[in-house]
């Protein structure tokens, strides 16, 4: 009998029809009814999507389950702890986002700098009368300093565009020093408290953990200079949201690009959303076509082989291949 999987994200035709060639599939793309999603989880091997939350009140519901396959770099949504209790493989899709990602977050500060997206804004709603004054005038990036928290891959290709492009100073705080930043862009490593004070961009780049939730807050908003400008490409949860719209409001920053909040989708009342100095994207920094494309197939494979019984390509907690 083939296992049985649940595919509760939307996923493109041809690699829906590659699982069903080994898996029995229950497909819920969009929302559907719980109780039958329940149902259906009770006997799944397989389970493969994003963003829904599997902790330990999940996995109780899930008494057959074998692999989880995330289709996300990022896996704060997954209670690792739980799951390699349980002898539960869990996997990610990293890497074949991380250029796209970094164009993404790269064109967000752009944006955010030149004040593009308030400036569309002036021209579609019939503003433009004269040449611009000062009040709307944007700030240079190129030879600018960047500081980049949390330099991994993403972060690496983030430096790259900044370098080479740019001309752009590196700053960077990470858990561990970044030879490859430090040799190709010239990057330099600095304690965070540093970081803040110096650069006229602060672009955080953490993964979302206990250490890092609230990493940024009123205290380092308040080294930053008030010229600078604050990018997050992480997860809302590492910023203290009451705190960044303190510190743009009383303009101890001069601005911000944000590509992820708190809560998503971000409520609409949202006292970021009524900022001209704020740029508020939905969450989209891998995606394209092509890059969301890759990830899917890579979580299909990750299913695929954990199901045979195979180390995953992208296994996260490998102690389950040890037991």
């Amino acid at each position: 009998m083939k296992p049985k999987v649940i595919v509760y994200k939307k996923l493109p035709e041809d690699i829906l029809n590659s699982l069903k060639q080994v898996c029995e599939i229950k497909y819920y793309p969009d929302s559907e009814d719980y109780s039958i999603f329940l149902h259906d989880l009770h006997d799944a091997e397989g389970i493969i999507g994003a963003g829904m939350r599997i902790d330990q009140h999940f996995l109780k519901q899930a008494p057959k389950l074998r692999i989880v396959s995330n289709v996300s770099v990022g896996y704060d949504n997954l209670d690792i702890q739980e799951l390699t209790k349980r002898n539960i493989m869990a996997t990610n899709t990293p890497d074949v986002l991380n250029e796209t990602t970094a164009d993404a977050i790269f064109g967000l500060l752009l944006i955010t700098a030149r004040r593009m997206a308030e400036l569309d804004r002036y021209v579609k709603e019939g503003k433009w009368e004269a040449p611009i004054g000062e009040n709307l005038f944007g700030v240079d990036v190129h030879h600018k300093t960047l500081g980049i928290i949390g330099m991994g891959k993403i972060g690496t290709a983030i430096a790259k565009r900044a370098h080479f492009g740019f001309g752009m100073n590196i700053l960077y705080h990470n858990r561990s020093r970044n030879q490859k930043a430090e040799e190709q862009f010239h990057a330099t490593y600095c304690e965070l408290e540093d970081l803040l004070k110096q650069s006229d961009f602060v672009c955080l780049m953490t993964p979302l953990t206990s250490e890092t939730k609230h990493l940024i807050g009123l205290k380092q908003f308040q080294l930053m200079k008030r010229s600078a400008i604050f990018i997050n490409g992480s997860r809302g949860q590492t910023v203290n949201e009451k705190d960044l719209i303190y510190a743009l409001q009383n303009k101890l920053i001069l601005g911000a690009g944000l590509d992820v909040f708190e809560q998503e989708p971000v409520p609409k009342d949202h006292p970021l959303l009524k900022m001209n100095n704020v740029v508020t994207l939905p969450h989209i920094g891998s995606a394209t076509y092509e890059t969301r494309y890759a990830m899917a197939k890579l979580a299909a494979e990750n299913l695929i082989k954990g199901l045979k019984g195979l180390c995953p390509p992208n296994l996260i907690n490998q102690e389950v291949m040890r037991k």
